[in-house]
């Protein structure tokens, strides 16, 4: 296992996006989204998922120089074409948009059709939560979970986040798919050569197992909260069509050969608190739960009591420190791109 820096990493990012098709500015920021993915530990949509990205430009999936663009503008809310662009700089530019409508309306929402695969949603909640806002977002996905009590992958994992700021910079941040693990967790799983902590989805006869290689194989994930976790992807999938005018998970798997997702929809909201709490109002609650909840007494003495967000934090005052870890054999075919 290799340690490579954030600097290194970022800049060979964005020499092959710009060999790619990229622009210098599209292809910075798509280098530096993946490059921080990568550093917070979410190394499944950081650079385990960047040769996907580039074979997607190869196919015609992503079109490197496309920008989003505005369609349709209301008050507190925009509708935007992603015209098959970067999926990660799309998604940072209308959470950018929604930041600077909650600024001026309290609330702003921008809903993104036509877009692609944003990498780690929890980016574009710490992109909000850095300035003060409160921040939620979700995105569709193709057919890629069995509704519950079905054995066809009908449904999206359609991940969600919720974003809460706090002064120190040390932020609550809920990012998760709607599977019990994303795809792209499995696939760390199973790149490691372990088995998942708990149930994940079914192997070959229908039964529930922790082996990643069986839930590849099926590709049948098991719903969080299993028939909960059905309900509200079916719910955050309809929400994100209906608004951005874009497809739905149905309409993705009809249009995309299997296996393949491109021209999705997605949903970017910023609140600011500001506008209706003085700052020590809202700083003194969040300490109060978070306090609460870590001194609460443990289920299991050896392992440590989380806020979300806060591992991420660990992780990335870590890998800031010794390097990101990075398998060998990937980082050079990468370089090698």
């Amino acid at each position: 296992m290799l340690r490579i820096q954030l600097s290194e990493m970022k800049n060979e990012f964005t020499r092959i996006l710009l060999h790619y098709g990229c622009n210098q500015e599209i292809a910075a920021r798509s280098a530096s989204i993946f490059a921080a993915n990568s550093l917070d530990g979410v190394y499944s949509h950081g650079v385990y998922r960047f040769q996907q990205v580039i074979s997607y430009i190869d196919q015609g999936y992503i079109i490197p120089a496309a920008i989003p663009k505005p369609e349709l503008s209301l008050g507190c809310f925009e509708r935007w074409n992603g015209n098959l662009g970067m999926g990660n700089t799309n998604a940072q530019s209308a959470m950018d948009r929604a930041i600077e409508l909650a600024e001026k309306h309290v609330i702003g929402l921008v809903a993104l059709r036509n877009t692609n695969h944003w990498m780690r949603g929890g980016s574009y909640g710490w992109q909000a939560a850095e300035t003060g806002m409160i921040g939620m977002c979700w995105t569709n996905t193709m057919p890629n979970m069995p509704a519950w009590g079905s054995k066809d992958c009908n449904i999206g994992n359609n991940p969600v986040v919720l974003a809460i700021p706090r002064s120190n910079q040390e932020h609550l941040v809920v990012d998760c798919a709607l599977a019990q693990f994303s795809y792209g967790k499995i696939a760390e799983y199973k790149r490691n050569g372990k088995k998942l902590p708990i149930d994940g989805g079914f192997d070959s006869a229908g039964e529930l197992t922790t082996d990643p290689n069986e839930i590849e194989n099926t590709r049948r994930v098991l719903p969080a909260g299993f028939w909960k976790g059905s309900g509200l992807s079916i719910a955050f999938d309809l929400a994100a069509a209906i608004l951005s005018g874009g497809d739905t998970t149905t309409g993705i798997g009809s249009r995309c050969a299997p296996g393949y997702e491109y021209g999705i929809s997605q949903i970017f909201i910023a609140i600011d608190p500001r506008q209706v709490n003085t700052p020590g109002f809202t700083e003194n609650l969040i300490t109060e739960v978070i306090s609460n909840i870590k001194n609460s007494t443990r289920a299991d003495t050896d392992t440590e009591i989380l806020y979300p967000g806060e591992r991420v934090i660990k992780t990335r005052r870590e890998n800031l420190a010794k390097g990101i870890p990075v398998d060998e054999e990937i980082w050079k075919t990468i370089c090698g791109l």
